[in-house]
Order: C-alpha cells, then structure tokens, then sequence
C-alpha cells in the first residue's frame, strides 16, 4: 500500500492546489495523432467504447422524450429530456434558461431508478397516472428526486433500461476506459460552442468543473506558453501540452525516477522493489509483471514488461494502489459476536430533510440512510389524524409523515446496501390507541423481518451477533412492566436531556410521567425485545446481574460529562450494553457532532448520518 509520508515539492502561490484523483487522468490525454475519426465528437466516441450506439433504448434517450415532471397534486410540466452524446449526463428542459450545466445530469449520480410509484412524490401525486408510465430517478447526495410520467408504457420503459445500461456499462469500466470518458466528456463541456478549439474563457470554465483552484494570471502564462498558433485559442497538441503543463506531479515523478534510474521506465524487478517498500504483503515478480500488462498504455513497452511514468499513474490511481486493502471493501470483520461488541451507523431526526424548526420531513430521508449504510434510525412519532400516528418534530413547523409509510420505506430499502440488522428507534408520544396502530403497522408490514421474541429462548437476555440478526428489524423503545421505576415513572427513550432543561422541567416531570405511566401499550411493548430503553444516570454497577438487553440514550454533553469524569467505567458499560448519543437540541439544523469521542468510549450509536 502506498504511505503517508511521501514529501510535497514546494510550489509558489500561483501552482494549482490539484489532487492526484484530478491531476494523473489528465495527463493521460490521447494525443491528436492517436485519435479516431470521432475524436471531434467525443459523445459519440464514448458511446462506441462503451459499446451502446445501436442499442435501442440508447438511441430513443438520444432523440430525447416529452416527459411530465411532477412535484404536486397541480404542478405537472411537460419537458424534453435527451441524454447526451457523451453517454454521461442527460439535457433536461427549463422553463426559464439557465447556464449549461443547471441543465443535465449525470447517470454516475444517479442512486436507483425505480419504476412505477415508488417515491414518496408519486404515491402522493401521481395517482391519475399508471404506475407503468412512471419512474423516479433517486440521486446520490441531497439532490432531490426526479420523479416522471412518459406518455406511454413503454416510453417509460426505455428509459429505464437505458439508464440501467449506461449505469452498468460505467460500473464495468476499465481503468483505461474510465479516465478517457471521464477526459473527453469534461472537455466536451468546457467547449460551450462546440468547435474543438479551447479559450481561455473555457480552460476557466474546464478547471472550474475539475476542481482546479488557481490563480488567473498563473493560468493565463500557461495559456500564453501553449498557444503557439498564437491566435487565443488552443487545440489538439496544444490542449494536450497545457493540461500536461498544468497538472504535472513533481512529487510523484521523483519517486518513478527514483526506482526506474537514468532509462525512465521500470522493469518488473524494479517495480516489486516498490511494492516491497510499501509493504505490500505477498508481492512477487508476477505481481509486478501483472500489473505491467493491466496499467501500462504504451504496447511497446508492454511488450518488454516495462511501465512508463504514465502507466505508473493509472496504477496509482486504480484500486490496486489505494490505501485500502481491496479485500477490505466487503465485509470481513467477525460479524458473529454480541450485538454491544459493534460501532453501528446511526441517524438522528432521520426523518428530516432540512432545518428541525421548519423543514421537511420525507420517506425518502430513511431512503438515502439506508443507502449510506445507516442502520439504527429515529422515529418522532405523535398522534395523527384519522387515527393514524405521524412523525414529524414535535411542536415545531416541520411537516408530516405517515408512520406507516416509513415503515413500508423500512420494508422495502432497509437491507438493499447491507443485510446487517436495523434498529427503529421509537420516540413514542402516542396514546393507547395508536400505539396500538403502530404494533400492528410494524406487524403486518414487515412480516417475519420483525424481531417479536428471542432468539435464544434459553439465553434471553443475552444480545445476539448481527450475523444471527441478518435481515432482521429491531424495535427500540419502552418495555412493560419491567420498564418502570421505583417511583412509577416510564422510561422514556430520550432518557436524559440537557441539563439545563432537566432543572427547568424537574417540577412538572414527575408528576407528567406518572400520568403517562399507565399509557404504554402491551403491544407496542411487546415488540422491544433486545433494546429496551432506559435511564443512564450512573455508571455505578448494578446489584444484579448484567442486563445486556437495555440501552440507554444520553445526550452529546452527558456523554462527555461520562467520558471526562468516569472514562473507565464508561468504556466498561459498554462492552456489555448498547448506548445511543443524540445531538444537543441547540443544532437547529441538525448536524451532528464528531462522533469520534464517543466511539474512543465505546458507545456503539452516534448520530452521524
């Protein structure tokens, strides 16, 4: 693997601050001799390399569909979408003209594309629309969802299979193939009048999109240097030599010089000298003659077994010469010990899509938690209209969700990432009646996923292994009867607040939870069986014996508070039991907090998603 401690050459202030991710793909631009007849469309030579040009559905999204964009029961535009030559992105219509690039795509961003009504946004509003004209393009990141009706079946139907097409052909890519779509397709962009000639005005525009931070005066002497026909416009060779000149790696030149020596291009033996220094584990001359074969782009040099500086460059950049170990992208941990022996991926307000004053709540929030790994998320639930609970931020302005929504959401995108357990955290403000309604929901919708009783009936208390727990839903909330309190209070599932409100509401809190003492459904609670919530005031051990079945929710500041004054018994606690952290509520906007400390004191749930 390559280490840390390779030494930056200096640079003046002007030098582009650039990544080696941006810097080698650029360097590897085909120089004009080597370029086919299509090189002056690029779109059209991508679609070739991936080999789609006369697949049908690519060639119905090229001449572009008339499809309706929904946002609303009233809001139902019609636009042309038209995917573009180069395969990547696709041209989207607007009402009102905006630049360029507010007006594509990119497949690469695209999460799933679902057919039917599978969003929140056409179950809602796409009722006057068949189900099998519709589609929703989900995006990664905080974009919102694309949701669509085609004119007919199987317009939709195209779509969906040429999307999945493209997507799958850019997942099978090489390296090779990867860095020359991704060169073609940026200066294809940048050249806004489309005649294969580059000024300066677009070298701007194409640093810009490769995240290229540098000065203008510095980016115009390099300009200046490159034009030699002299009339402000670049093109062929002369691109070629300025984004050479503009990306160039002092720093990982001198390491090739290094082992290569006066002929400039390393030999097998010489190449596992590097590997060796690394510390690759098992490195062999056929290692190295493998990744000779596999990275260099000069067949001669292929042919002799030896890797040019550029070749060097793609294997730095492949998943071979990351930092982290291939094997280690799947799972390869234990996964068969007690469930308080894990780190577990957490969300808090889950159902937010904005501000926890007056922002949005959506289905879709658990969507995109579970598609970035989450599996443990929050549910704010209160009493709804129609006798159907809510979720939504109590007393605040954020909207509303069904809770029975969510759960179908749970049911049907909770395992499609990981098929490790997941974990309904349940802020319970219902009454009897639908708490009732929520036990039920959870029954009938997830069916056999739910946890309803031990595994290990003679061993109940103990917490199982997620492998034991694979493709399992748990519930977290309060347990009757076992979930009261000398005093007869219930144990809430945000145990402990701040400080500061636990002295402003000492008075009232007895009193308001005696009363709500008796409101715990038995069917609701029936459904917790290994994560019964409760109070962590203390970390003093308990006379009894371990209950590894209880977790307890804290506050980020009680954390702190525990690790500062009692790291010890901390870390103890929690080798035996779950502990959950939530944000303070002072983070209107609901981000959360580094969950680092908390994960050096072994609690196992921070909210960082």
């Amino acid at each position: 693997m390559l280490c840390g401690g390779w030494r930056r050459s200096r640079r003046s202030p002007e030098e582009p601050r650039v990544s080696a991710q941006v810097a080698a793909p650029l360097a590897f631009l085909p120089s004009p001799a080597s370029s086919d007849s299509s090189t002056k469309r690029p779109g059209l030579r991508a679609l070739k390399k991936m080999g789609l040009t006369e697949d049908e559905d690519v060639q119905a999204m090229l001449r572009g569909s008339k499809l309706l964009k929904i946002r609303s029961r009233t809001w139902h535009k019609e636009r042309l979408y038209r995917l573009q030559e180069d395969g990547l992105s696709v041209w989207f219509q607007r009402r009102i003209p905006r630049a360029a690039s507010q007006h594509i795509f990119f497949v690469q961003h695209i999460e799933a594309v679902r057919e039917g009504h599978q969003s929140e946004g056409l179950r809602r509003f796409g009722g006057a629309f068949a189900p099998a004209r519709c589609l929703t393009i989900a995006f990664k990141g905080r974009r919102k969802n694309l949701d669509l009706a085609a004119p007919t079946a199987e317009e939709a139907q195209r779509w969906v299979r040429g999307l999945a097409k493209l997507r799958a052909r850019l997942d099978a890519m090489s390296q090779r193939e990867r860095l020359d779509h991704w060169i073609h397709s940026y200066l294809h962009r940048a050249d806004s009048d489309q005649d294969s000639k580059m000024s300066f005005k677009e070298i701007k525009s194409l640093l810009r999109m490769v995240n290229v931070d540098m000065n203008d005066m510095y980016a115009y002497r390099l300009f200046k240097e490159c034009d030699h026909s002299n009339n402000e416009r670049l093109e062929g060779a002369e691109i070629e030599a300025f984004l050479r000149r503009l990306l160039k790696r002092p720093e990982l030149e001198e390491i090739f010089r290094r082992y290569s020596g006066e002929d400039r291009v390393l030999s097998a033996s010489e190449l596992l000298e590097f590997l060796e220094d690394q510390g690759e584990d098992g490195a062999t001359l056929a290692c190295a003659q493998k990744l000779i074969q596999t990275y260099e782009l000069n067949e001669t040099a292929k042919q002799h077994e030896l890797m040019t500086l550029d070749g060097f460059m793609m294997y730095l950049l492949s998943p071979e010469g990351a930092a982290l170990n291939v094997a280690h992208t799947c799972v390869f941990q234990d996964m068969g010990q007690p469930l308080a022996h894990y780190f577990i991926s957490s969300s808090h307000n889950t159902y937010l899509t904005d501000s926890q004053i007056g922002g949005t709540s959506s289905t879709e929030a658990y969507i995109r938690a579970f598609t970035q790994g989450c599996r443990c998320v929050e549910l704010d639930c209160w009493e709804g209209p129609g006798g159907e609970p809510v979720i939504y931020h109590g007393h605040t302005l954020t909207s509303k969700i069904l809770f029975r929504d969510v759960i179908q959401a749970v049911r049907d995108h909770a395992f499609t990432l990981s098929p490790y357990p997941v974990i309904l955290s349940l802020e319970n403000h219902c009454g009897l009646e639908q708490q009732i309604v929520m036990a039920r929901h959870l029954r009938n919708i997830l069916g056999d996923m739910l946890v309803t009783q031990a595994l290990d009936s003679q061993n109940p208390e103990e917490l199982p292994s997620p492998e034991q727990l694979k493709c399992r839903v748990l519930v977290k909330g309060k347990k009757l009867p076992a979930a009261r309190n000398e005093d007869g209070r219930i144990l809430s599932d945000r145990e402990d607040e701040d400080e500061d409100e636990e002295e402003a509401e000492e008075a009232l809190e007895t009193a308001e939870q005696r009363k709500r003492a008796k409101q715990i459904s038995p069917e609701l609670s029936a459904l917790v069986v290994y994560c019964c919530a409760t109070r962590l005031r203390t970390l003093e051990p308990s006379p009894g014996p371990p209950q590894p079945c209880k977790i307890g929710s804290l506050s980020e500041r009680k954390a702190r508070k525990f690790t500062r004054e009692a790291g010890t018994s901390f870390v103890r606690h929690n080798t035996q039991q779950l502990t959950r952290v939530y944000p303070l509520g002072l983070r209107m906007t609901s981000a959360n907090y580094n969950p680092q400390e908390m994960w050096n004191s072994g609690c196992q749930l921070d909210s960082w998603l």
